[in-house]
């Protein structure tokens, strides 16, 4: 898909849609890096795949360049998370799970679209706070060019079907490739010559070989862990130091995720908190499903966290930023994925999977406190929000997210009680200039 033009597909859609609003290349960034980061599923290539148009665009725009090298690493990263393909580690967990991948994909959906929401509405707030605008049109492609190449997209479209229909990964891919090389054939632009197709295929061979090698290396380590005996006494003694304390016991594993993710593939990462820590999970109560979905998060998220955020190293280089700035950049703009975790473990409404009605209002009151969560870190809603309301809208975004009816209303509460603040400040500050 790469190859026969899809990602420029993506980019070009992307850009039709949010180009024209305020702080368009920003909104391009996070919506191209979150489709284009479902076919590449790596968060270091998909920085260098959109962020060389993309950070650009920000920087012109007025954008800083730590701002606009962490959107990027966080859109791009956000990739792996973002159904229906997401990144190679989800097809591990189906495998270790035994579960259809189908079920994966439906569980990580909703956690995913609050991810890219909150990143969304946080380069929006920053952009009504700096008065930024979109782009001129005659940077913006027009929408019935790109309608006549969207057939380009009907392989990943094919993929998703196949996937949830019941085929195997392995045929549903093969199908999806010969479709992808057959509809390349329709243009002279995007039509394939027998030198392209084994470039195409060297490259999938080449990143085929690194995943190979990370996997058997991490494969070793596990082996070597499983076999001394060091994940089993591990697992006792958290067990029986948090056996009372889950919340605890969740801070302790996100830490060690994190840290074990640090410069390493998102495979590999996974597959070793996974083999640490998430027996811990279900030895205190957590179902296979959620303990899993909690430590691949943050061997996800591990390319956005300093020190070493590889994916924030990649933004910033692009940009020309200072790093650090730019990872902690990507962490505020990222929160949302280090709070969700801990939140589907308590609740699996948020990942889909507990009764309609429970779910349906989950989503509502999640959506709202991404909303008020993103005002609170960007210091913006309808004016600029003092220190002391942007507090409690931070506190009140997170207890809409938790998904209890009490937290829901308190912090729906709290939401209000600054929207009212903030109108009533503004008609005091419009009353005043008249």
């Amino acid at each position: 898909m790469e190859r026969t033009g899809a990602g420029q597909v993506i980019m070009d859609l992307a850009c039709a849609g949010a180009g024209r609003s305020r702080g368009g290349p920003a909104k391009i960034a996070v919506i191209s890096s979150a489709l284009f980061g479902s076919i590449s599923g790596a968060a270091v290539a998909n920085v260098y795949s959109t962020g060389v148009f993309t950070i650009p665009l920000m920087k012109r725009l007025g954008y800083r360049p730590e701002f606009a090298g962490a959107v990027e690493a966080v859109a791009s990263t956000g990739g792996q998370i973002m159904p229906p393909v997401m990144g190679a580690a989800a097809f591990l967990m189906a495998e270790w799970l035994s579960i259809p991948y189908s079920s994966i994909c439906v569980a990580a959906l909703l956690p995913a679209v609050l991810y890219y929401l909150a990143v969304i509405v946080m380069v929006h707030l920053e952009a009504a706070r700096t008065g930024m605008t979109g782009l001129e049109e005659k940077e913006i492609p027009k929408m019935r060019d790109i309608v006549k190449r969207l057939y380009m997209l009907l392989p990943l479209v094919m993929l998703t079907v196949m996937l949830f229909v019941g085929y195997s990964v392995s045929r549903s891919v093969l199908f999806s490739i010969v479709l992808a090389i057959v509809l390349s054939m329709l243009s002279p632009v995007t039509r394939l010559s027998v030198r392209d197709i084994l470039d195409t295929l060297s490259v999938g061979s080449q990143r085929s070989c690194m995943l190979a090698m990370a996997t058997a290396s991490a494969g070793l380590i596990i082996g070597v862990v499983t076999e001394t005996g060091i994940g089993l006494t591990l697992t006792s003694n958290i067990v029986v130091y948090f056996k009372d304390t889950l919340p605890l016991a969740l801070v302790f594993i996100m830490v060690a995720s994190l840290i074990m993710g640090m410069g390493v593939p998102t495979v590999v990462a996974y597959l070793l908190v996974a083999t640490l820590t998430a027996p811990i999970l279900t030895k205190l109560g957590v179902s296979p499903l959620q303990a899993h979905m909690f430590v691949f998060y943050f061997a996800v998220i591990s390319m956005i966290t300093p020190p070493v955020a590889m994916a924030s190293w990649a933004g910033a280089e692009i940009a020309g930023a200072n790093f650090n700035h730019t990872g902690l950049q990507a962490v505020k703009l990222g929160i949302v994925a280090f709070i969700i975790p801990f939140m589907f473990v308590y609740d699996d409404a948020l990942l889909l999977q507990g009764g309609f009605f429970h779910t349906v209002t989950v989503i509502v009151f999640a959506v709202i406190g991404i909303f008020a969560l993103a005002s609170g870190l960007e210091g913006w809603m309808i004016r600029r929000i003092a220190f002391v309301p942007r507090i409690l809208l931070i506190v009140s975004g997170i207890l809409l997210i938790d998904p209890s009816w009490q937290t829901d209303l308190i912090g729906l509460a709290a939401l209000l009680g600054v929207f009212v603040w903030q109108r009533l400040s503004e008609r005091k500050v419009r009353g005043t200039s008249n």
